[in-house]
């Protein structure tokens, strides 16, 4: 089963920050939408444009997962 199946990019990268903050986010992820001036807007424009980034995002909320429970 794909645990991305009917989650929105935004629902993702809202945990993310949620429970990492743009700071951590950006250590472990070193993108300049988190470096920045980051917000949510600005970031999710980004990624969805940038498949690499927006791999390495939804590559975290796997791993983080169990951690939102």
């Amino acid at each position: 089963m794909d645990p991305l199946h009917g989650i929105t990019l935004k629902t993702i990268l809202e945990k993310l920050v949620d429970y990492y903050g743009f700071d951590t986010l950006e250590e472990l992820i070193p993108i300049n939408c988190f470096k920045n001036n980051p917000t949510i807007k600005s970031s999710l424009t980004f990624l969805r444009k940038t498949d690499w980034a927006r791999k390495k995002v939804e590559e975290l909320y796997v791993r983080t997962l169990p951690k939102f429970k």
